[in-house]
């Protein structure tokens, strides 16, 4: 349960980067990054770097400003809190930075990739792929296919050798619930060797429990969020401790902390 990008299978480029065009015009001062587009926002906050636990918020765009929207949900993070990731947002060099193994969820803004899950189709107008037991999240550095979800029928068997992330848990992991839903996070979209891999937000197992670095939610959060999800709006995701998002929600255009409004 670490970062992803792409699907090998044609499913890459179509699920993982299709944010098609956006409701109403960003303004000039919003075109100052790269997110300046998203008419959708998802905003993860904990209360700071070694927190395993957080909020979820949903946000849409009010002329140049955010309206929460929804209810608030808990969600979970790594069981060793949060780190800076490979994102849409510059370089941040003061906090920990997102490692493979390291039990860390990546913070900062990116793009929401395919969602998956374990039945053939959702309630949702969100790219969606239904897993089968063939199909593994590539968590192994030296792998070409690195951060990569991948069908072993296509790949064949030696590439998913070592991989801990078939993305069928119910039958590989005796019955697991957490990828009965969920969708990619776009951490490490360049597959940069070691800097963490198969990044997802998906269910949670049991109220509480940390992941190895994804976000996890109780199920009715999961399809709430999935139904509200709108290509069209060019949603992004969000996570940051709560004295990062205090620091720096003005210069990157997302909504000040709850504590603080």
């Amino acid at each position: 349960m670490r970062s992803t990008a792409a699907f090998v299978r044609g499913l890459a480029a179509a699920s993982l980067a299709l944010l098609a065009g956006c409701a109403g015009m960003a303004s000039k001062t919003d075109a100052t990054v790269p997110w300046s587009d998203a008419q959708q926002l998802v905003l993860v906050t904990t209360a700071d770097w070694n927190a395993t636990t957080g909020t979820l918020r949903r946000y849409e765009r009010d002329g140049a400003s955010w309206r929460e929207v929804g209810s608030a949900t808990p969600i979970t993070v790594g069981r060793s809190g949060s780190a800076w990731g490979l994102g849409l947002n510059p370089a941040q060099s003061d906090g920990p930075q997102k490692q493979e193994g390291d039990g860390r969820a990546p913070a900062g803004v990116f793009r929401i990739g395919t969602a998956f899950g374990y039945a053939d189709s959702a309630a949702t107008a969100w790219p969606y792929q239904g897993m089968s037991a063939s199909d593994w999240c590539i968590d192994v550095p030296a792998s070409p296919l690195y951060n990569r979800i991948v069908d072993a029928k296509a790949v064949g068997d030696a590439p998913v050798e070592g991989s801990t992330e078939p993305m069928r848990r119910d039958l590989h992991a005796d019955g697991d619930v957490r990828y009965k839903l969920g969708f990619v996070i776009e951490h490490n979209a360049g597959h940069r060797s070691g800097a963490g891999s198969c990044i997802f937000a998906h269910l949670w197992r049991a109220p509480g429990e940390p992941t190895a670095g994804c976000t996890a939610m109780p199920e009715p959060a999961m399809r709430a969020l999935l139904a509200w999800l709108d290509p069209r709006r060019r949603p992004v995701f969000a996570l940051l401790p709560e004295d990062e998002l205090e620091r720096l929600h003005a210069t990157w255009r997302l909504p000040a902390p709850a504590s603080s409004r």
